[in-house]
């Protein structure tokens, strides 16, 4: 019996950001989508691949359980929506902070909630 080969799902690390830097530059420059489970700030990369990072304050989710949970959700969200973020011309850097409704909201919402970011995103496209 062979075992299959295992395979992470998980965000490359070339598609994470991860140094406060970064989340600085993209809050001071970027472009600012709200939601009401999320808000999502945007900035274009030169990169060939969109990057992630994600946020989850202790003021608007609580405690490190509900953080840890929100920031997960929030990454699995962008990992999955791969094809919608193909669909824009450019490539971005992206910070989503995470609000308290995203954890008791149903994962349908949440995709719909990030498939109108994305769609609000390439509406800006074309009009630039």
């Amino acid at each position: 019996m062979v075992t299959p080969v295992k395979r992470s799902n998980a965000l490359p690390k070339r598609c994470r950001l991860s140094a406060r830097a970064e989340f600085q530059k993209i809050y001071a420059e970027g472009q600012r989508y709200d939601g009401r489970l999320m808000a999502a700030f945007l900035r274009k990369n030169e990169l060939d691949h969109h990057r992630l990072g994600v946020t989850a304050s202790t003021k608007a989710v609580g405690k490190s359980v509900d953080r840890n949970r929100a920031r997960r959700l929030l990454r699995e969200l962008f990992r999955r929506s791969a094809d919608e973020l193909n669909g824009l011309e450019k490539h971005y850097d992206w910070v989503i902070n995470a609000k308290r409704s995203l954890l008791k909201s149903k994962e349908e919402l949440r995709f719909t909630e990030f498939r109108r970011i994305v769609e609000q995103v390439a509406r800006n496209e074309r009009r630039s």
